[in-house]
């Protein structure tokens, strides 16, 4: 009902974009800004003198040229890098993995802010006409943000189609307010404007640092205009030259409404209020009550506040395909790199906004707070990217290049400077958290990226070795607490997987029962015995210490079998074991030792043959550790088993599988949904309905602290869809990489 239905992989050419749909989706910040980009520059020059508000137009002008050579800039770029021409990868390819990572890192810290902006700017839209509403400003704000995280959760051509209206009306009204309003000064019939609770303004004078502030703070107007560069892949085909295209639409577009504004805003000498927006003064002096256009007020105004809401959107594009990438290259956890139930990359989406949820509840939804924090970022990447352009023509010289490299240097030029002007003159206001955030979150991707890459070389180093071990040998104990039908199937298991001869350990946790060696004799038929631990050193650790007297290496498994008896199907059931939940996680850290769990309700030992499935994900150290366990239990139905999202998937792991020279068959099967959860169930129901019971046997990679968040916990899912399925029993074969 929220998301909508899952699409197969194969659907993604289903959600590429029309340029109509896509300027909504891409450009909504760029536009959106003209509502608060002029307001911003009066502040700076109010603030210092009251006569200043003039200066707001030149100032615009300049912000204007700029915004014109960096959408000259970026047509380049989008050409050239047609599968995506963000800063990161035009600064990976060009300049090297530094500047990238801060491209990358000045990318990610702009988008958040983008949201936290664009929604809390939308939200001082409601209070103007409104300001009873002023007290709720943050939970209204987290509340636009739910809406906008849903919408994009459902796919970016459904979220485009529902952000189009709104986007495509507000550039009307805006034209239309500019249109009327600069007949009415030519005519001479404007009127000044009514400004409510106006902000207390100095009696200085204005100098060159102030023009300087004035105008870094005006330039939020350019934030956004690189999402489009960023999502080239999402056009509809020729991909490059339909992002150029709506490039130039978006600059020519942004410009006129930008410079409309702060000309009338000169004009209706319009001031910075706290209840009272500028475009709000504007359209209230252009469009008075009672007049014929009267209703324009409220179509302005009410625009404005959905244009911002969604002017969010675009960071919700533009985060979640900057952090694919970053995932794809092991500059940032995997699992942003997993498309969603809607061929949309849901975790970056998620991530971004609960960092925005957060500014927003720290600043408490003031855009004046959060305004100090911004362009710092996306300045950054512009002038990377742009300087990456240079180095792409001068290295390549391609037809035309010296007049290409001459824009991408003016481009790169100007941002340049903007930057320095933003970092000097908005420091102390704030600033600073922007410019600490970038240098922390470039040395957390680098050690990210070497996480990935030891974890990497470990696993593709050890698979022969693992793989060519002799003589695997297999010891197993079974553990048992009390005698029930849980124990009696796993007795029957054990058997099978070890034919000639276990242990049977028996740990009294609720006292002595005297009664429990012979009914366990009469159970298993006299062999093996039962020995009873003693518990008071801790029932783990007794369990443990049994574990330690045996050899354990890569030649020798110690599998202890955990039986579970459960009243019903249910995972709330695990919480009345605390003993075996306890063991099966302290196991998991020992190397050598191989967790057999078996929970069971109405399962009886029927002499059932039992077939083995080793789930692998690649053909590396712990798959082939995993297949030499099921070695060691030899039982002769045994293969493996991949779920390979898509064909080119499915082929490289059959290629990697034969390179190998595995000695197990292995089965691909298809999860065209990107979540192996039904075709998983799907194929063990086969196999169990066929009269097998089935041991699966899951290769688990152990780490320890923060690295476990950089892997996608999937042996952790199997084992929370699979723990109550009949006849089914897990297996974990853990892959130490504590160190």
């Amino acid at each position: 009902m929220l998301v909508g239905r899952p699409m197969q992989t194969g659907q993604i050419h289903e959600t590429l974009l029309p340029k109509w749909l896509a300027l909504p989706i891409f450009a909504s910040d760029p536009l959106s800004s003209v509502a608060y980009a002029t307001e911003s520059a009066l502040v700076v020059l109010l603030a210092v003198s009251a006569t200043s508000a003039h200066l707001v137009f030149p100032i615009s002008i300049g912000i204007a040229l700029l915004l014109g050579i960096v959408v000259l800039s970026y047509r380049q770029t989008v050409r050239v890098y047609e599968t995506s021409g963000g800063a990161y990868v035009v600064a990976r390819e060009n300049l090297g993995t530094a500047p990238s990572l801060v491209a990358a890192a000045a990318l990610l810290t702009d988008y958040v802010l983008t949201v936290a902006v664009s929604i809390s700017a939308g939200i001082y839209a409601i209070t103007s006409f409104e300001p009873s509403l002023s007290s709720h400003k943050v939970g209204l704000s987290l509340a636009c943000l739910l809406v906008i995280v849903l919408a994009n959760l459902r796919g970016v051509r459904e979220s485009g189609l529902l952000f189009a209206l709104p986007t495509y009306a507000f550039v009307t009204s805006i034209f239309v307010l500019v249109g009327v309003g600069l007949v009415q000064t030519v005519n001479g019939h404007v009127h000044r404007a009514v400004v409510p609770h106006e902000l207390p303004a100095g009696a200085g004078a204005v100098g060159i640092f102030v023009l300087l502030r004035a105008f870094s703070s005006g330039s939020t107007a350019l934030t956004g205009v690189e999402a489009i560069a960023n999502g080239v892949n999402a056009f509809r085909h020729p991909q490059g030259k339909n992002a150029a295209k709506t490039l130039a639409v978006l600059g020519a577009m942004a410009i006129a409404m930008f410079l409309g504004v702060s000309y009338l805003a000169v004009r209706v000498h319009a001031r910075p209020s706290s209840t009272d927006s500028v475009v709000s003064q504007i359209a209230r002096t252009v469009f008075p009550s009672g007049s014929f256009g009267a209703f324009m007020y409220y179509a302005v105004q009410g625009t404005t506040l959905l244009i911002l809401v969604l002017a969010a959107n675009t960071s919700f594009q533009g985060f979640p395909r900057l952090s694919a990438l970053l995932a794809r290259d092991r500059f940032a956890p995997r699992q942003f790199s997993n498309l969603g139930d809607r061929l949309v990359f849901s975790n970056g989406m998620l991530v971004l906004a609960a960092a925005a949820a957060a500014l927003l509840a720290i600043y408490k939804a003031n855009t004046n707070s959060l305004i100090h924090l911004y362009v710092i970022g996306v300045f950054t990447a512009f002038t990377l990217s742009q300087a990456g352009m240079v180095r792409y023509w001068l290295r390549t010289r391609s037809s035309g290049w010296r007049g290409r490299a001459l824009v991408n240097s003016v481009g790169a030029t100007a941002t340049g400077v903007v930057t320095a002007i933003v970092v000097w003159t908005k420091f102390a206001e704030g600033a600073w958290l922007v410019t600490v955030a970038i240098p922390v979150l470039v040395f957390a991707m680098l050690g990210v990226r070497r996480h990935y890459a030891r974890v990497a070389r470990r696993l593709s180093a050890g698979a022969a070795a693992v793989a060519s071990v002799p003589s695997v040998r297999n010891r197993t104990l079974l553990v048992v607490e009390e005698l029930d039908a849980a124990v009696e199937r796993a007795l029957a298991f054990t058997r099978q997987i070890a034919p000639d001869g276990f242990r049977a350990l028996h740990v009294p946790l609720h006292g002595s029962d005297p009664g429990i060696g012979p009914r366990w004799f009469h159970l298993a038929g006299g062999e093996p015995r039962l020995e009873t631990l003693d518990p008071d050193g801790g029932a783990v650790d007794a369990v443990v210490e049994q574990v330690w007297r045996l050899p354990r290496g890569e030649s020798d498994f110690v599998t202890v079998v955990i039986p579970e008896q459960f009243r019903r199907r249910s995972l709330a059931e695990e919480a009345r074991h605390p003993f075996e939940l306890a063991l099966k996680f302290r196991l998991l850290t020992e190397p050598g030792v191989v967790v057999a769990d078996l929970p069971t309700v109405d399962e009886t030992p029927d002499g059932r043959p039992l077939a083995v499935r080793v789930f692998v994900s690649s053909a590396n150290a712990a798959s082939m550790r995993a297949l030499n366990w099921a070695a060691a239990v030899g039982l002769p139905d045994t293969r493996a088993v991949n779920f390979a999202f898509d064909e080119q998937e499915a082929a490289v792991i059959r290629r990697k599988w034969r390179a190998e020279d595995a000695r197990v068959p292995l089965e691909v099967l298809a999860a065209p949904y990107r979540d192996i959860g039904d075709p998983l169930l799907a194929y063990l129901r086969e196999l169990t309905g066929e009269g097998y019971d089935v041991l699966v046997v899951l290769p688990e990679l152990i780490l320890r602290g923060w690295a476990r968040l950089l892997h996608n916990q999937r042996a952790l899912y199997v084992k929370r869809l699979l723990l109550v399925e009949p006849n089914v029993v897990l297996a974990s074969v853990p892959y130490q990489l504590l160190r």
